[in-house]
């Protein structure tokens, strides 16, 4: 049974264990926000393919710096390298892929982000399983982290650059190329056509002013990124993947990495519905839909953890409350977040935007790791799932209300209709 002192004992330990990586944690969200907060201004000067080459430098630099550590300030640096690199991935990736999508699978193509970090959260923690009994498996694990870092520097040798970049940059010839060869010959003209009205429209400059995300429209859509980031972290996601590891041990599943490797495959199963559905129910629809069933799977929890009901009905009920609300939220709340910001944006300031609003990502972030053991302790686990539900309310509203629909439109139609110089 979970008992106020299995609550108490287990919370005191985490909040133990919470001290001893604060300092960790923060080094990491820092590099993280640093990363995010710089990567709209070098992705604007260096194009995508450079800028992602030059993103893999933290990323092999923290991993092997940690790997190699002897002491806590050599394992600090390697973290804050590896939040770096990850801030500016996080920026980086999500336009990318959107602005060499074709307009029709934009929303499917943008979704892999998700399936991605999911694929390499799960082998991660299968590595983990068959590791434990190694002292030093910790460093091979970190060792192992550098790869997807070269890896991708080689790769994205062989990519294509962005055709917009290539457009704002001058380079009308390498654009029409990559267009035909991505897109088909019969989207070239009428693609560069969209490309420079829209450019024409912004005032035909590659750079943006950070100013300029106080100006509407594009204050609008700064607002709208920053403030999905804010409910996003607010719902509570890391703080139930923090806590699930109790739900699943008092349901008898003591292993903690195959606790977590069960938590992983719910994401990646959320994830592959994702890849369907975000590009025939619609963006707004979705995530609506998901922080709906995120409000459900806690006030399931709370109600599984308040009512005196039987032990193992009580443990059921929460464990399936803890894997919906993980499998709502990967099917909209986490994917179309990403997504639908870049899709709002103008091709003039959507690096900035979304460097502003993952800044805000890191910070919610940082404060929800920073304070939610503290909660817990002094309010309890049912009063803190329930503020999560609330919120997860909220942002179903405010998706409502706030977002437009892009599915099946191209960038340039979205920013001629929320521009009003446009129309």
């Amino acid at each position: 049974m979970i008992t106020k002192s299995t609550w108490d004992g287990y919370l005191h330990f985490l909040i133990h264990w919470l001290l001893l990586c604060r300092i960790s944690f923060s080094v990491s969200i820092s590099g993280a926000f640093l990363g995010s907060a710089g990567a709209g201004y070098m992705v604007d000067r260096l194009g995508f393919r450079r800028t992602l080459q030059v993103d893999t430098v933290p990323l092999i630099l923290g991993a092997v710096l940690s790997a190699q550590a002897h002491s806590l300030d050599q394992l600090l640096w390697g973290r804050f390298f590896v939040g770096l690199g990850i801030g500016a991935n996080a920026v980086l990736v999500p336009i990318y892929i959107s602005e060499v999508a074709p307009t029709k699978y934009r929303g499917s193509l943008g979704s892999l982000c998700q399936i991605g970090t999911c694929t390499g959260i799960i082998a991660s923690l299968f590595l983990g399983i068959y590791s434990e009994n190694d002292p030093h498996w910790w460093r091979a694990m970190l060792y192992i982290a550098s790869v997807p870092g070269f890896i991708l520097a080689l790769g994205m040798q062989f990519a294509v650059e962005s055709p917009r970049w290539l457009c704002k940059a001058g380079k009308l010839h390498d654009a029409r190329e990559v267009i035909s060869n991505l897109w088909g010959p019969s989207e070239v003209e009428r693609s560069i056509e969209e490309f420079q009205s829209v450019l024409n429209n912004d005032g035909g400059d590659l750079d943006s002013r950070w100013s300029e995300l106080l100006e509407e429209p594009h204050s609008r859509v700064a607002f709208i990124g920053g403030t999905l980031f804010v409910l996003q972290q607010f719902a509570g996601i890391n703080a139930v993947l923090y806590f699930s590891s109790l739900t699943f041990k008092d349901a008898g599943i003591t292993n903690g990495a195959l606790a977590s490797l069960y938590v992983g495959i719910t994401n990646f199963a959320g994830a592959l519905c994702a890849l369907y559905l975000i590009d025939t129910q619609g963006r707004q629809k979705l995530i609506t839909g998901s922080y709906l069933g995120m409000a459900m799977s806690m006030f399931l929890v709370v109600s599984a953890i308040s009512f005196p009901i039987n032990e193992e009905l009580r443990n059921n009920l929460s464990i399936f409350g803890t894997i919906l609300y993980i499998l709502t939220y990967a099917i909209g709340a986490g994917p179309v977040t990403g997504l639908i910001i870049p899709e709002l944006s103008s091709s003039r300031t959507r690096g900035k935007i979304m460097s502003f609003s993952f800044s805000v990502h890191w910070v919610c972030n940082f404060l929800v790791g920073l304070f939610f053991l503290e909660l817990m302790k002094n309010f309890g686990v049912a009063p803190v799932y329930a503020s999560f539900g609330i919120v997860s309310l909220l942002a179903a509203f405010f998706s409502l209300s706030f977002l437009v629909e892009t599915k099946g439109r191209s960038f340039e139609e979205i920013e001629m209709s929320l521009d009003p110089k446009a129309r």
